[in-house]
């Protein structure tokens, strides 16, 4: 008779072939941040399938606390899209204005622990190879959709978050307490997680894990990641008053100067003895012609920090530095928030747990942590507001054996992680879920 770990491993390769052909499907229709309507109806109707109760939409995103969300042309056209390419259009309609965000839950009908695992779904503004070096290409799966590429890899979280559904589902006799499974929209741009941690779908959670398809080869598992950057994404919109260069120049209040002042300083911030910090202004436009004084200029600005804190003063002092250069020549000027994310580290007990669960299984060839990560991923809102709440929290990062670089145009991954990824995340919450 297989014991637990038996019965998973013995799922997770039988679903192998399933996963390989889902992933597929998702990599061919993939959808930018808000506007995952066809993904989310398919993880809807399979979670529902499996007996989940399931909750999406505005019941789980705070809406005040949404960012970088689309124009409603744009959601209107994804939404039709969506329909064309299969969606249920009533769950498409159900979700209008890109609430996006599914969570499932299982109750197991006996006391126990409270179980999170969220899984991203969105895609990237990547133009897809289209050559034969290319495997997506070359095999037929490649994107569909102009400017639009699952490069980091969404593609496979979703399809492994659904594959650990299906299996811890498939033990639901042998299990206590409650699993939920979070599908989170636009992580790209930190945009989306904040709005469903604010609405408390974590809040009960005693532990919530996370991972990600990582450059290493596949094999690998980093099971202790320490040093995500809190981050604060914004634009700046200056507002001046047009006029002839030569002919009234006194006249024009000059938005582009403005727009230059504040991104000069912003880079001359002073750096934080309370931990790392950096600031980039990634994008100005401003004018219309050589001899108009402009009144329109537009900053893309980012920030980090160490810890929470120290991106929160950050971004209060670029704030200061852009409504002082607005005054400076007279203009005005919007800020608006376009994303973020907080700082992380992993719980030390709970990432000792999961190496020891890794141990037992087997199947990773090499174990390792990966301190100081210096990017940012808006899991943290979740892992923080569960440890904030005395729980405990992960992010694991599975070698994938990278075609490329995430984000690149030719990126792809070994599927045969997402098999790895199933095995390992369902032994890790079967175990955190027994009696």
């Amino acid at each position: 008779m297989m014991n637990i770990d038996e019965k998973i491993a013995a799922s997770a390769n039988s679903l192998a072939e399933k996963m390989a052909e889902r992933r597929r499907d998702l990599h061919r229709h993939p959808e930018t941040g808000w506007t995952e309507f066809r993904t989310a109806s398919i993880v809807i109707r399979q979670l529902r399938e499996l007996g989940y109760d399931v909750q999406f939409g505005k019941d789980v995103m705070e809406d005040s606390e949404r960012m970088g969300v689309p124009s409603a042309e744009a959601l209107q056209e994804h939404m039709e899209r969506a329909v064309r390419e299969g969606a249920d259009a009533v769950l498409v309609e159900a979700m209008k204005g890109g609430y996006t965000g599914v969570v499932g839950t299982m109750d197991f009908g006996r006391p126990g622990k409270i179980v999170a695992l969220r899984f991203d779904m969105d895609c990237n503004d990547v133009t897809e190879a289209a050559d034969d070096a290319h495997r997506p290409y070359r095999e037929g799966f490649a994107s569909v959709h102009p400017g639009c590429m699952h490069a980091c890899g969404h593609d496979g979280h979703t399809t492994a978050g659904l594959a650990i559904a299906e299996i811890l589902a498939g033990l639901r006799e042998e299990l206590c307490g409650r699993v939920k499974f979070i599908f989170q929209p636009a992580e790209e741009g930190v945009r989306g997680a904040r709005a469903m941690a604010a609405k408390g779908v974590v809040d009960d959670a005693d532990y919530l894990l996370g991972a990600h398809l990582m450059m290493p080869k596949v094999g690998y598992l980093g099971y202790d990641v320490t040093g995500f950057l809190a981050t604060s994404k914004f634009d700046a919109d200056f507002t001046g008053v047009a006029a002839h260069a030569a002919g009234a120049p006194e006249v024009g209040r000059n938005a582009l100067m403005a727009a230059a002042t504040a991104a000069l300083n912003l880079q001359a911030i002073t750096r934080n003895s309370k931990g790392s910090t950096r600031i980039n202004v990634g994008v100005l436009n401003a004018g219309s012609g050589r001899n108009v004084i402009p009144d329109r200029a537009h900053l893309e600005v980012e920030t980090r920090g160490a810890t929470t804190e120290i991106d929160e003063e950050m971004f209060d002092r670029a704030e200061h530095i852009l409504r002082g250069a607005a005054e400076m020549q007279g203009v005005s000027v919007q800020i608006t928030r376009t994303g973020g994310a907080a700082s992380g580290n992993n719980s030390p007990e709970l990432s000792e747990r999961i190496r020891t669960i890794a141990e037992r299984l087997d199947i990773f060839d090499e174990l390792g942590t990966m301190h100081d990560i210096g990017g940012s991923e808006d899991c943290s809102y979740f892992m923080e507001r569960v440890q904030k709440r005395g729980g405990q929290a992960v992010y694991l990062i599975i070698g994938g054996s990278l075609a490329a670089v995430n984000h690149n145009n030719y990126f792809d991954f070994d599927e045969h992680a997402m098999t790895l990824e199933a095995q390992l995340l369902a032994s890790a919450a079967a175990e955190l879920l027994k009696g």
